[in-house]
């Protein structure tokens, strides 16, 4: 059942995207005069075909839905030549700047599609994590800054300004601490804890431009607290076994510290392989049943062998299951909008250093993900409700969009830097050169995709 949403929703999600990023290039080009021969979705054999008598276009639905094509009259496509009377339609008869418009059209239909998706998100309500800190490991910048875990914060300003933003989850905490990250700044996060509310300050200057990826907040200490961390399973003969952790046991301290995030705790289990460590459960509690008993166990983690690393990590051999404080978060309309384009400025240019990164080695190809991944990410957020999958609808919208405005020659970025390169000289780049380095974008397409489909096979069969 799984299998089938998410190839449902992958088809979906895929399907959206192709057709509004190829409208985007249909409609400018027909504003603009040009006459579209086919309007394709999917690649391959036609499934369904039909022509429009006003227009002309062919409309297409082909076998294979990874993506899709708008094709216009040129004459410099292979076959008969073009009549006399149809020459003023030719795509390569249009100005400069209408072809520029044409090859734009596309990635800005996703941009606006993302835009307005988040947008009614946000208008609509979302359900996402309170902005609750857990006790951050020792030595991060969070617990530099002085948070104990359990605080909850409530807004964010720079070091030295006065104007503060309000924090409404943790999904927004996190957006405004990665902006602050990009430019290695400063800022103050007013939080209200146990003891009252206080301005706590977070300090990304030693951050490097390496830490700023998927794992940042965990990297900073960061990780959704205030929650309870449930001991779901125990395998024969582990760690966990042999102390005496049971399922249903609610595990409240380790080593005389609070445990209400589940990154947290795997992570101190990992740092502690072969030591002895204290934990503090509660035992045969429950929603209808009260408090149960707390008892006090003494663990001692297996070593393992890091896959990854090659180093030696502390394992128990317990399933976890973490329940964390929620909130409904709900704009206003005109908020919801300008927050959808914020949001969509900022991924945008989020993965634009991504990849840069990646380029230049500061980041790992790993974070590269193929239609596998895409497709797995699709039915967990369609499982989840229509506002998650909506939200990774314009995420992967959003990439899309980016990918496609990159210079690479056989991408609409590829044509739209042969025509800035038209504009600034007087002078279109010759057959010649367009030609070796459409092979050379070809090459590159095929690489990133060939690394993408091994990264996705990587995380299916975990090597």
């Amino acid at each position: 059942m799984n299998l089938l949403i998410e190839i449902a929703s992958f088809v979906v999600a895929i399907g959206v995207l192709v057709v509004v990023h190829e409208y985007g290039h249909y409609s400018i080009a027909r504003l603009c005069g040009v006459k579209v021969l086919r309007f394709s979705i999917g690649f391959g054999k036609p499934l369904w075909q039909w022509v429009s008598k006003k227009t002309g276009t062919e409309w297409t639905i082909a076998a294979l839905p990874l993506g899709g094509y708008v094709k216009m009259l040129d004459e410099r496509d292979p076959g008969p030549g073009i009549a006399s009377q149809d020459l003023p339609f030719a795509f390569n008869r249009q100005s400069v700047g209408k072809r520029i418009a044409i090859v734009l059209a596309g990635p800005v239909a996703n941009f606006l599609l993302a835009i307005v998706l988040l947008s009614a998100v946000y208008a609509t309500g979302i359900t996402e994590p309170a902005a609750i800190v857990a006790a951050p490991a020792a030595d991060t910048v969070a617990a530099k800054a002085g948070f104990d875990g359990g605080e909850t914060v409530l807004a964010i300003r720079n070091e030295r300004g006065s104007d503060a933003d309000a924090v409404r989850s943790w999904s927004d905490l996190r957006w405004k601490l990665l902006d602050a990250a990009f430019d290695h700044r400063r800022v103050v996060l007013r939080a209200k804890g146990g003891h009252g509310t206080f301005d706590y300050q977070v300090d990304m200057r030693n951050l490097s431009d390496k830490e700023v990826d998927d794992d940042f907040m965990s990297k900073l200490g960061f990780e959704p607290g205030g929650g309870t961390l449930t001991v779901a399973g125990v395998e024969p003969g582990s760690a966990a076994l042999r102390a005496g952790l049971a399922a249903g046991d609610t595990l409240r301290e380790m080593n005389g510290k609070r445990v209400d995030s589940a990154t947290t705790f795997i992570d101190f289990i990992k740092s502690h392989a072969g030591q002895p460590v204290t934990l503090k459960v509660e035992r045969g509690g429950g929603t209808n049943r009260g408090a149960g008993e707390l008892q006090t166990l003494r663990i001692v983690p297996d070593t393992r062998r890091d896959p990854d690393t090659g180093a030696d990590i502390g394992r128990i051999g317990a399933a976890l299951a973490a329940q964390v404080p929620s909130v409904d978060v709900r704009y206003g309309l005109i908020e919801s909008l300008e927050l959808g384009v914020h949001r969509t400025w900022d991924i945008s240019v989020y993965s634009l250093r991504m990849f840069g990164r990646m380029i230049t080695g500061e980041a790992s190809l790993k974070n590269l993900s193929g239609p596998v991944t895409i497709a797995d990410y699709a039915g967990k957020s369609a499982r989840l409700g229509l506002a998650p999958f909506l939200s990774f609808l314009a995420l992967v919208s959003i990439s899309l969009g980016v990918l496609n405005l990159l210079p690479i020659p056989v991408l609409d970025g590829g044509h739209l830097l042969y025509y800035l390169v038209e504009a600034a000289t007087g002078k279109a780049v010759s057959e010649r050169w367009q030609l070796v380095l459409q092979r050379a974008g070809l090459v590159c397409i095929v690489a990133l995709s060939a690394i993408a489909l091994f990264n996705d096979l990587a995380r299916l069969i975990h090597f």
